[in-house]
This record gives C-alpha cells, structure tokens and sequence, in this order.
C-alpha cells in the first residue's frame, strides 16, 4: 500500500535466501534497477526466511538496495494471501505485478527450478499506463 498511486509494485515472492536460483535472481533485479525506473515500478523480493538470513545474504550479494521483504513471522501470512505458500512451508516462486491503482494485472508462475525472465516483464511492463 505504501506505493499505491506512486508506482507499479514487481513483488516477487522466491523460496530462500542462499538457493542457487534465488541467488541469481535477486541480484539480477538489482542489476536493471534503472530499467524498473523507466516504468515507474519498485521491485520487491520476499520469502520466508527471517529478517537475519536477508541481511547477511543481501550482503553477500554485495547489496541489494531495493526491498527484500520477510515473511517469516507469522510464518507464510503474505505468501497465504497470495496463494503462493507451498505445501513444505516457503514460497513457490511467483512475479505479480500490480499498478499504481492497487491491482494485481500479471501473475507468472516460474516453478521453483526456474529463474523469471526480466525480458518478460519488462514487456509486460510497457504495457501499463505510466
């Protein structure tokens, strides 16, 4: 809600910090931050994992410096409003995109073995009103 009416929100939900695929998709928003800004949309990363676990993976990473948000406790409470808690307790991984107006317009479903293709929404993206 705080970006209501501001910006578009990527809010992409992944399973967990220090995962292969994880890691190279948190960074890899990172790396096209300014690309976001051409289509006035604030990514946003979160899983489950504690507050802790971001801070010292965040790190490793070299610092991310848009929001990695935690889910931990009550454990699962956002990933379940979104439907994307999976059955062994993390989040699938799963991009919506949601406009300035508060409404969720893009729903992809990646599979935990599988990284999203910023191409994709960087497509989807052109396609809001700015």
């Amino acid at each position: 809600s705080e970006y209501k009416g501001r910006k578009n929100v990527l809010l992409a939900f992944y399973p967990h910090d220090w995962t292969p695929i994880c890691t190279n998709q948190v960074p890899g928003y990172q790396e096209v931050l300014g690309e976001f800004d051409k289509y006035d949309t604030q990514p946003l990363a979160i899983s489950v994992d504690p507050i802790p676990c971001h801070q010292a993976w965040t790190k490793s990473l070299g610092g991310i410096t848009y929001p990695v948000l935690s889910d931990f406790w009550p454990h699962g409470e956002v990933c379940k409003k979104y439907h994307v808690l999976h059955k062994n307790g993390h989040a699938d991984r799963v991009i919506f995109i949601i406009d300035k107006a508060g409404i969720i317009r893009y729903i992809e479903h990646v599979g935990l073995m599988n990284s999203p293709e910023n191409e994709k929404i960087f497509k989807f993206l052109e396609t809001l009103p700015s």
